[in-house]
């Protein structure tokens, strides 16, 4: 009752963009002595963006970034520093307010997609910096850490509590993990009233909606036997393969924007061979939470109907074709509606910079809050990039669009803060 309590008041109203707390953020001489001080930095944070790339952070192996990371935050002048028990590194800004009041929360994601071996040295061409991970989400975590700093230098106080997060298991089998804690287990829990993601570069993007996904590894198995000897067995590799052709019989709505794919596949023993045991992952996603539980109970009936009509088809006296569905990744949908007044402070922020903003749907941490129904968006760290989660990923910092692509973000995070 709380979380929602929270969402209709924090969503309630909608506000016009300049009756926002923006223009008077920005307007604030604590705000511009921040910016002054981001400019200041410069070359720090680009030292930071450097260290922490080379810093390797695969999937469920984020330990050793997560403790720098932690390092840095106490050393940025953060309160009640930690690793919490999934591993995200946390930090508190203490707000000027009754402790145990709502807070903000602003995060970055300490993981890339890139594994263990990966050469993750960082290349420099001109003010380009090569390497993998370092624009998703690597300069996001040394933008949070310059806005600690620049906030301290400035002497910026706010009525809120701000939760400054490097978490964990963001990208692809992570499934949110570090967010999923933070939001169900963590010791803030109950006090988060708006939600900010920081992923990516571009500044102009806000993602308010969170586009949910189920992903299954599908296991097919069966008596097996020789190709020859044994012909007229059932096969599990034919049931798997009535599953792709029946699931891609699916027209799926176009709005909400609703998708499925076969992706990997394995198994099998030798080409003359009857496998006995076969598999494959299918990925289901959806911008509505009722469709992606429509299309997943659709391909579940697929599943078991392809095997029924393979044991149908073929011999089962040495055995029948099973079929052992698992869920391996569950993101949840959800929507931080465009009245809300997180959103609007964004869009405000976004515009006063210079930029136009744009309303998104993509799947990132801000989809936990938004399915729990509160606010929550993903917005960019400015700067400009490009080949996210290839080996050539790379980030501008030119000094003007660097620093000038930090400020929207600071000036939505002290308005929704409540600048003193």
């Amino acid at each position: 009752m709380r979380r929602l309590a929270l969402a209709l008041l924090l969503g309630a109203a909608a506000p016009s963009l300049a009756a926002t707390p923006v223009p008077k953020v920005m307007a604030s001489p604590a705000y511009k002595a921040a910016v002054a001080h981001l400019d200041r930095e410069h070359d720090r944070i680009v030292e930071e963006i450097v260290t922490l790339t080379e810093i390797p952070a695969p999937p469920f192996k984020e330990e050793k970034r997560a403790k720098a990371y932690a390092e840095m935050l106490r050393t940025a002048g953060l309160a009640d520093v930690e690793l919490d028990e999934e591993g995200n590194a946390i930090g508190l800004w203490r707000g000027t307010g009754a402790p145990g009041r709502p807070l903000i929360v602003i995060a970055a994601h300490l993981d890339t997609v890139f594994p263990e071996e990966t050469n993750v040295k960082v290349r420099r061409e001109g003010t380009r910096l090569y390497a993998p991970g370092i624009g998703d989400d690597t300069r996001s975590l040394a933008v949070l850490l310059a806005y600690v700093r620049a906030m301290k230098a400035a002497g910026v106080k706010t009525g809120r509590d701000i939760l400054f997060v490097g978490n964990v298991g963001e990208e692809g089998p992570g499934d949110l993990r570090g967010i999923r804690y933070l939001f169900t287990k963590g010791k803030y829990k109950d006090r988060v009233a708006a939600f900010f993601s920081m992923d990516g570069t571009d500044g102009a993007r806000i993602v308010n909606g969170g586009t949910g996904s189920k992903r299954y590894r599908v296991t097919y198995k069966g008596p097996g036997g020789h190709s020859y000897g044994a012909f007229g067995l059932v096969n599990p590799m034919t049931a798997m393969s009535q599953t792709v052709v029946d699931l891609y019989r699916i027209a799926p709505p176009k709005e909400p924007k609703t998708t499925y794919s076969a992706s990997v596949t394995g198994g099998g023993t030798s080409v003359n061979s009857i496998p006995h045991e076969v598999w494959m992952e299918f990925d289901m996603r959806s911008e509505s939470a009722a469709e992606l539980a429509k299309l997943e109970q659709r391909f579940l009936g697929i599943v078991q109907a392809s095997v029924a009509a393979e044991n149908g088809a073929r011999s089962t006296k040495e055995g029948l074709i099973k079929a052992e569905p698992k869920l391996i990744g569950n993101r949840p949908a959800g929507k931080t509606p465009e009245s809300a007044e997180l959103v609007q402070v964004a869009r405000a922020a976004v515009a006063a910079h210079g930029l136009k903003p744009e309303f998104q749907t993509s799947s990132t941490d801000a989809n936990m809050p938004m399915s729990l129904g509160i606010p929550g968006i993903t917005i960019g760290s400015g700067g400009s990039g490009g080949r996210a989660h290839a080996l050539d990923e790379w980030i501008d910092v030119e000094k003007g669009a660097s620093h000038k692509g930090m400020l929207p973000g600071l000036a939505m995070l002290l308005a929704m803060a409540e600048l003193r």
